[in-house]
């Protein structure tokens, strides 16, 4: 009998469990570690910030469901890897011993190099908020309710080597939406400060026509926007970046006030993870093989956030890419197959589909983008806009939340996001 652990309970570590337990039968011993007891829907953060969606409707307790599976659960975190010895530390000292390892901790935010940004329990100075957590969004909503009653600037965007950008554009408009409902959208100026050479390049140097969508719906929302921008401090209701042309040249440094801020982080490897010899690349990424495996130890196996990927390409200041849903769904159900392989003495052939697809919900519309691979040239390259995308997301949100509720390991993307978009199978693309 094998004993594997699987570290992280996120998107892609709850359905990896479910699968793992489904090709391996109950012959094999499956543990699941998490920090917390609990699984959150991330991309409902942006409503949880504006108060549309309730901690409850979006977060789950692990325990129940991966009991009913026969599968192990511990909430601890990891302290410590041992890969020659193939064992973990846990946060109380305990040690935990496995056969393989599948790492799916998902990032540590980075907020510490640039002062003043971020929340304090990540590191940073408090003076923005994140929505990369639900206990940060709602900290966000409790700040956004007195806000409410005081409104003024408002900054929204991306520090220097973010690699997520789409939350970041869909809080920007959840936020606008709501506000005009509440019919204070006039009291409160915007401005969109990223990373980003260039508005909706989303860590992916564009997807189709993203840039004159996005800047056109940030114009006819009244959004200003910096981009090109390296944030390098902040301070109480203060904001500054320096801006830089396509040559990498500073152009201008910019003062922006503000009553409200979210800006998302840089993603580095949690630290457990990080410090393990020559697992992973200086940003602490884990760095794999075709088959998801590490490359310098051949039982540990990683996906999703934590795993190392290039960026598409150079910009003046730093960003990374992005790792979508679709993308860690395929890479956790590689590595299922690849462990039930060696574990009947078949060698590993399972890849993941590294494609990026994406539904952004803009309050009262939404968009959809799908690059056919991720890294160019593509075969896929395609943007669209519409209400039915804020209704896709919805729907998204069901179907996950009603997946981990029944224990199954459906591939959502393959199976609903991809006949939402009119697309064939993505796997395939």
């Amino acid at each position: 009998m094998a004993h594997i652990v699987i570290v992280g309970a996120g998107i892609g570590g709850m359905p990896a469990a479910y699968e793992m337990r489904e090709v391996l039968g109950s012959e094999h011993k499956i543990t699941v570690l998490n920090r917390t007891d609990f699984i959150q829907f991330v991309p409902s953060n942006p409503w949880i910030a504006v108060g549309w969606r309730e901690r409850d409707e979006v977060v789950l307790p692990i325990a129940p469901y991966l009991t009913r599976k026969k599968i192990g659960f511990i909430p601890k975190a990891v302290t410590h890897i041992d890969p020659e010895r193939s064992r973990l530390t846990l946060t109380d000292g305990e040690t935990l011993d496995y056969d393989y390892l599948v790492i799916a901790t998902g990032p540590r935010l980075t907020f510490d190099h640039v002062p003043g940004a971020g929340p304090v329990d990540c590191g940073g100075g408090g003076l923005t908020h994140s929505i990369c957590r639900v206990d940060h969004a709602l900290d966000l909503y409790a700040d956004y309710q007195r806000f409410l009653q005081a409104p003024g600037p408002i900054i929204v965007g991306a520090l220097p080597g973010a690699s997520c950008f789409g939350p970041a554009y869909e809080y920007a408009m959840v936020l606008d939406t709501d506000l005009r409902k509440r019919k204070l959208r006039h009291k409160v100026p915007m401005t969109f400060v990223t990373s980003e050479p260039y508005i909706g390049q989303l860590g992916l140097g564009g997807v189709g026509d993203s840039k004159s969508m996005l800047e056109s719906e940030f114009r006819n929302r009244d959004i200003k926007w910096v981009a090109n921008a390296k944030v390098t401090r902040v301070e109480p209701g203060k904001m500054y970046a320096t801006q830089y042309d396509d040559l990498g040249h500073e152009v201008k440094e910019h003062v922006i006030d503000f009553r409200l801020s979210m800006m998302l982080p840089a993603f580095q490897g949690v630290e457990c993870v990080a410090a393990v010899p020559n697992l992973c690349n200086a940003k602490g990424m884990v760095l794999i093989d075709e088959y998801q495996r590490s490359k310098a130890y051949h039982n540990i196996f990683a996906a999703g956030v934590c795993v190392a990927i290039p960026p598409v390409e150079e910009t003046p200041v730093p960003t990374g890419t992005p790792k979508t849903g679709f993308m860690i769904e395929s890479m956790m159900s590689a590595i299922c197959h690849n462990i039930a392989d060696e574990l009947a003495g078949r060698p590993a052939v399972a890849t993941g589909t590294w494609n990026a697809v994406c539904l952004a919900d803009m309050g009262d519309t939404g968009a959809a983008f799908v690059a056919l691979p991720q890294i160019p040239p593509r075969n896929v390259n395609w943007f669209r806009k519409g209400k039915w995308v804020h209704l896709a997301k919805i729907a998204y949100e069901k179907y996950f939340l009603r997946k981990l509720r029944k224990g199954t390991s459906e591939p959502i993307y393959e199976k609903y996001v991809m006949g939402l978009l009119g697309i064939k199978r993505l796997s395939d693309s």
